[in-house]
């Protein structure tokens, strides 16, 4: 009977200790997930520049249906009708995956386009021979990291939880209406903290980027 009562005490202690060990952080495996603001400003930053492009378009196009050629289809201009929208949001978030992490950044400017000043320094290290182990094959350097395909699930998530906040602004904001501040401000964050929606990269960020490329 003691042995057993033992036994279990043993296993008890044995399960709490394995559940210790595998509860790990974003930070114990040197990850930092963006968080809601982050993938708000960059799904409105990436859908305003689809809409942009598509809005250089000034054809005329039919729409709606006829069964019979003698009655003519409705037509409409392309930068205001539906599917313009429907274009511009089409695959918006796979734009993502043209991000970076730019771990010498604190803020949300941590994701950008562009390869970071940390991988330009590395890269430049092996173009002269220098041997660099990062613990990863140096094929994957330039792959989009785990904080990037997370961060396009995100966004998947949160354009499907507001895309009539979205279709509102299309159709009745666009010319009066920034539109981070309608989708991210007003409808995803609904009042929580917004402020990474205001960070842009200054030139100080610039110098210090260029200190950090210094000092490895």
């Amino acid at each position: 009977m003691y042995l057993q009562s033992f036994s279990l005490l043993l296993l008890f202690v044995t399960c709490l200790c394995t559940s210790d060990v595998d509860v790990k952080t974003e930070e114990d495996v040197g990850v930092k997930y963006a968080n809601r603001c982050e993938v708000c400003k960059i799904l409105a930053t990436e859908l305003q520049n689809r809409l942009e492009e598509t809005g250089k378009v000034h054809d005329i196009i039919e729409i709606g249906y006829s069964l019979d050629d003698v009655r003519p289809k409705k037509k409409t201009k392309y930068q205001k009708s539906e599917l313009r929208l429907i274009e511009s949001l089409e695959g918006v978030c796979d734009k993502i995956l043209e991000y970076n992490i730019h771990k010498e950044r604190q803020d949300s400017t941590r994701f950008a386009k562009g390869m970071s000043q940390t991988f330009k320094t590395l890269h430049g290290l092996v173009d002269k021979g220098v041997k660099v182990d990062l613990g990863i094959p140096f094929e994957l350097w330039d792959k989009p990291s785990a904080e990037i395909t997370h961060m396009k699930s995100q966004c998947e998530s949160l354009l499907e939880e507001n895309e009539s906040a979205v279709e509102d602004w299309y159709w009745n904001h666009q010319g009066d209406a920034d539109l981070k501040i309608h989708l991210c401000t007003k409808h995803a964050l609904q009042g929580t903290d917004d402020s990474c929606l205001y960070e842009v990269l200054t030139d100080s960020k610039d110098k210090g980027e260029r200190a950090d490329k210094s000092e490895l």
